[in-house]
């Protein structure tokens, strides 16, 4: 076992260390974690349209219908325009760690995307790719803009203004350089791909990577992402904050396009959305210990029994550092089978209950870090959810039960051992 442990880290560890320090990566998921609570309240916005799809008929539904537009405004501000919000937490983020983040930054994201995504149409503007279908344009525009910023920073040509002058007025004349030199390219761009392409921006965008992009949605994919979480955490390495700087920006547009279907009476067609993650796959925290804290919690091992204590209230939200580090879990040869293996069986069960039609699709992006069965709910407004929760919770404590029993067996020897 260490000389396994010796050789994964050996070749883990600097990929893992790469990414972690990768700008452009942690900035495009530091971002799109960001516009998480504009997606909640999009989800919030369509909760009236599910109910009165869940009733039916009667007056509830009758008022809930002659009322939906007032309920859902909200929805076109948000959902409908989320890219807008995705290239502004995006380009700050990048610009942070540049450490040239000043009040123009996102403006300059915002004017940017809007000239990539936006389609000038008779009386208006049309807003087709400023939603999910746009957030993978987003990320171009947010980058893009960042490191033309900085690259003319870096050569000096921005005006600069004598130290008397406000702050203010001397970072608005430093960006005007940097935001005229933007807004061309991002026009360039923009025709030129209307030009050549016969298609806007984003259009080229998602055409380049729709073999990515579907290939995300698949159990494969949800399986590597899950294994890869888990053997980060297993070697101490925060997992979903490595892992979710490749596959967030896809979960986060399937979420947002799913609700946008659902919105619109369409099928509902994506699984891997980030509620599905963190309330399904995750629920309880990384590798579903809520049983494992439970049996510790029974444990005769004092040291076993006391951490339980400790875990039992945050592992019911959804945070499990306490176990993972005060098991400990990581690299424990007892638990790293059913802690790295044991998700990946949970993974399987929970794609082919929602792909067989056995529990609904999400539709919903509810916040994170609930107890079990109620961001499930909230997410898919199907009371199988919960039920599965739960189930997959009973599986994990099984596969955890025979581990745990030869980890408490070894730990109550070594405390027989010390009050000899």
């Amino acid at each position: 076992m260490n000389k396994f442990q010796e050789t994964l880290m050996k070749y883990l560890m600097p990929i893992a260390n790469k990414m972690e320090q990768q700008k452009h990566l942690q900035a495009i998921k530091d971002g799109m974690i960001a516009v998480i609570p504009v997606i909640i309240i999009g989800s919030i916005s369509l909760l009236p349209l599910a109910f009165m799809n869940l009733i039916g008929s009667g007056p509830i539904y009758d008022f809930l219908g002659k009322y939906m537009n007032v309920f859902t405004y909200a929805g076109m501000f948000s959902n409908d325009m989320l890219s807008i919000y995705a290239a502004l937490f995006i380009a700050v983020a990048l610009a942070k760690r540049y450490d040239i983040y000043n009040g123009q930054t996102g403006a300059t994201a915002i004017l940017v995307h809007l000239i990539l995504s936006g389609l000038s149409i008779e009386g208006g503007l049309d807003i087709t790719y400023l939603g999910a279908s746009g957030l993978f344009t987003s990320i171009v525009s947010a980058i893009l803009s960042v490191e033309i910023t900085r690259l003319l920073i870096k050569k000096n040509v921005i005006i600069r203004l004598p130290d008397s002058v406000p702050s203010m007025v001397g970072e608005s004349f430093a960006s005007l350089i940097p935001l005229v030199v933007n807004v061309v390219v991002a026009v360039i761009i923009a025709n030129v791909s209307l030009a050549v392409g016969g298609q806007v921006f984003p259009a080229a965008v998602m055409s380049v990577l729709a073999p990515a992009i579907s290939t995300m949605d698949t159990l494969p994919a949800l399986l590597i992402v899950i294994f890869l979480t888990q053997l980060l955490w297993f070697f101490g390495l925060h997992g979903p904050s490595i892992t979710s700087a490749v596959w967030a920006s896809f979960a986060i547009a399937y979420g947002a396009e799913n609700i946008a279907a659902y919105a619109a009476g369409e099928t509902v067609t994506h699984i891997f959305t980030y509620g599905f993650y963190y309330n399904i796959l995750q629920v309880t925290g990384s590798g579903l210990t809520l049983g494992l804290v439970i049996l510790m919690m029974r444990s005769k091992a004092k040291s076993l029994n006391a951490i339980g204590k400790v875990s039992i209230v945050p592992s019911l939200v959804g945070v499990n550092e306490p176990i993972i580090f005060g098991a400990p879990i990581i690299l424990n040869p007892f638990m790293f089978i059913p802690f790295v293996f044991g998700p990946l069986i949970i993974t399987v069960i929970a794609y082919f209950s929602m792909t067989s039609g056995l529990v609904g699709m999400p539709i919903a992006n509810p916040p994170g870090f609930l107890p079990p069965g109620v961001g499930a709910f909230l997410m898919t407004l199907d009371w199988k959810s919960v039920v599965l929760v739960f189930v997959l919770l009973l599986i994990m404590t099984l596969i955890y039960y025979p581990f745990f029993k030869a980890m408490e067996a070894d730990e109550l020897k070594k405390e027989q051992e010390e009050t000899a």
